[in-house]
């Protein structure tokens, strides 16, 4: 188990800021745009939805300006400045961030709670998917609706140009983003920009707005007005989305890099362009139908239509790329089968395609932009997958604060309580939409929960059926050097999950062929519960006899492992194989349904299916095809 050293508030949080190879500034500069991304195209909508529905409720213009701008301005520095920028971003996990991060740096120091924090990040994960879908949905389409303003005619045209957009940014992923990726901060500067100049050029249009500074201005709005306040509340939230984002991608830019993004920069700009758009509305009412757009002159419309249009695709571009993350480290930690990976770049590790999470997420977004049609629609099913995230993120950092930071019980509560209490009534806010799209959300992250359980639980009865059908290792070993088999010239190597027996492979082998080679490798693949392994840590070479060496090769749960690298580390241990004179030897498990099984009939058939859709180990460990001997067996699960 690896081993997480004490952080506290005001330590440093161990790795995270460990890119002193990378000057200070371009990760600034990067951060903006990757990490502030989703969290920046929100002033396109956020606003103009909770006004909307503020407004057909007849509630006064000026009462719910400077209610909902007050709502926004403490959603910002509550939670996404309090919580994300000053919280979380130190709960690092070995300089790494994220929902699986979490759930493994609060495993490692709660262990009685394991079983409740292994739940926790899979209900989180899969939340984050339904964030991956509408995101994409609700950026382009609000970007593109712009063209209502152009030109009235032009509304029909708004759902085509947003499904070629999306079409075309997931076309791009097979190709690799990392040309055009250099370009993301620089596109996103400007965005923060401009949106901080539309801001300050309405302002002065009605200094009103500056009372929504008063937090009380936004608790009296909300209880003056019940369940419509809360609806509002709901809204008012799709401000913070993109929120998480801040701590997933700590490990790419670092602590300080994406605070100082933050408070210098993000912030400010989002703050003036939400104050702006407020008064504007104040003083000219008709501008409600797209305050956004209306902060601008009109021959800037234009431009500003492209420049939001590129915005929302890098914003998208980041959670996609997140959501490919994502499944790696569900692949690597045993959550789910395993599924292709591609490395679309040679310099950059974190590049990666998966085909099956792009098809699979470009369905799920093409769906919801025919089936909601507008951003307006698609709001509210935003909030919900955001806000149950997030308080999902407090539930676990509540683990990490109070047994890793070592703080006593009452001050790890203190902590972590009030920003609970805030995300759940802003969940229970947006749970009021559940049949107006805020379904969506909560049906996919179900349906990835019942794949991830059910994968859990089938490859522990498929792990314990295994064992029954294997020798141990030490005992066989002394068996075969007492009466050793023929012997053929060359190196055998059996792939196991389980270094100390005996793995089917070799049982069949040794069974029907009666031979064994010269040099039996066992080689084990182990995941850490941390992100990446040094590499000096990597390979572990013991030699349990004259014939017989056991290989243990440790990867963390954001890495890909690679057979033919690992055997290039042996050869650094005085452990030399040829690849291209070695043959590996792989079990291909048949598995059919049982009436004793331990799973419902219908969850055995579902773990069945997933694992016969499951990359095969060659294609995945990356072994030469021409070297890999398979050898088939039926298990019953």
């Amino acid at each position: 188990m690896a081993q997480t050293r004490a952080v506290k508030p005001g330590q440093d949080g161990g790795a995270a800021d460990d890119h002193g190879a990378q000057p200070f500034w371009p990760l600034v500069l990067g951060s903006i745009g990757v990490v502030f991304g989703d969290i920046g195209t929100s002033p396109l909508y956020a606003f103009r939805e909770a006004m909307h529905a503020a407004h057909s409720r007849g509630m006064s213009t000026g009462e719910a300006v400077i209610g909902i701008l007050s709502l926004i301005t403490w959603v910002l520095i509550l939670i996404v400045t309090a919580k994300y920028v000053m919280v979380l971003l130190r709960a690092d996990n070995k300089g790494e961030g994220g929902t699986f991060a979490l759930m493994a740096l609060g495993q490692t120091v709660a262990k009685r709670s394991s079983p409740l924090l292994l739940a926790l990040g899979v209900a989180g994960a899969s939340f984050f998917y339904g964030d991956a879908v509408i995101t994409p949905a609700i950026s382009v389409l609000s970007a593109v609706e712009g063209l209502k303003l152009i030109a009235p005619q032009l509304e029909q045209a708004v759902i085509p140009v947003s499904l070629v957009i999306i079409a075309g940014l997931f076309w791009m992923q097979s190709r690799g983003t990392d040309r055009i990726a250099i370009f993301f901060g620089p596109i996103t500067a400007v965005w923060f920009a401009v949106l901080a100049l539309g801001g300050i050029l309405h302002i002065s249009d009605n200094l009103q707005v500056a009372a929504a500074l008063n937090p009380w201005n936004g608790v009296v709005f909300v209880w003056q007005h019940g369940a419509m306040g809360l609806t509002i509340m709901g809204l008012v939230f799709l401000a913070a989305t993109g929120a998480e984002a801040l701590y997933a991608d700590l490990g790419h830019f670092g602590r300080k890099p994406i605070q100082t993004a933050w408070f210098y920069f993000v912030f400010p700009a989002l703050l003036l362009n939400y104050f702006g758009q407020g008064a504007l509305v104040l003083s000219d009412p008709a501008a409600l139908d797209s305050p956004f757009y209306k902060l601008y002159p009109d021959w800037a419309l234009i431009p500003m239509l492209i420049l939001s249009t590129f915005a929302t695709v890098i914003a998208s571009q980041a959670v996609i790329t997140g959501a490919f993350s994502l499944t790696r480290q569900a692949i690597q930690l045993g959550l789910v089968p395993r599924f292709e990976i591609r490395h679309t770049s040679e310099s950059m590790a974190g590049q990666i395609y998966m085909p099956r999470v792009n098809w699979f997420l470009f369905v799920a977004v093409i769906s919801a932009v025919v089936l909601f049609k507008n951003s307006s629609n698609l709001a509210a099913a935003y909030g919900v997958s955001v806000t149950a995230a997030m308080v999902i993120d407090s539930l676990m950092a509540f683990f990490v604060v109070w047994r890793c930071w070592k703080w006593p019980l009452w001050q790890a509560l203190a902590l972590m309580v009030p920003f609970l209490l805030i995300e759940q009534v802003f969940l229970s806010a947006n749970l009021l939409k559940l049949f107006e799209g805020g379904w969506v959300p909560l049906m996919i992250a179900a349906f990835l929960v019942l794949i991830m359980f059910t994968w859990v639980r089938g490859t522990r009865v498929l792990a314990k059926q295994t064992r029954r059908n294997e020798a141990d290792l030490d005992w066989l070993v002394r068996k075969l050097e007492a009466k050793p088999p023929h012997r053929v010239p060359g190196t055998a190597v059996f792939l196991t999950g389980d270094p100390y027996a005996a793995p089917t492979s070799m049982m069949h082998n040794l069974k029907h062929n009666r031979v064994m080679h010269e040099r039996n490798i066992l080689l084990s693949i182990k995941t850490e519960d941390t992100p990446r392994v040094p590499r000096h840590e990597r390979v572990t070479v013991e030699r349990i006899s004259d014939h017989f060496i056991r290989i243990i090769a440790r990867y963390g749960f954001m890495e890909t492992p690679s057979v033919p690298k690992i055997l290039e580390t042996c050869r650094r241990k005085d452990c030399n194989i040829d690849i291209g004179s070695t043959s590996f030897f792989l079990s291909r498990r048949s598995l059919r349904p049982t009436s004793r099984s331990e799973m419902p009939r219908w969850q055995e058939r579902l773990f069945i299916a997933l694992a016969g859709s499951a990359e095969d180990a060659t294609t995945y460990f990356q072994i030469p095809t021409d070297r890999v001997v398979e050898v088939g067996t039926q298990v019953a699960v």
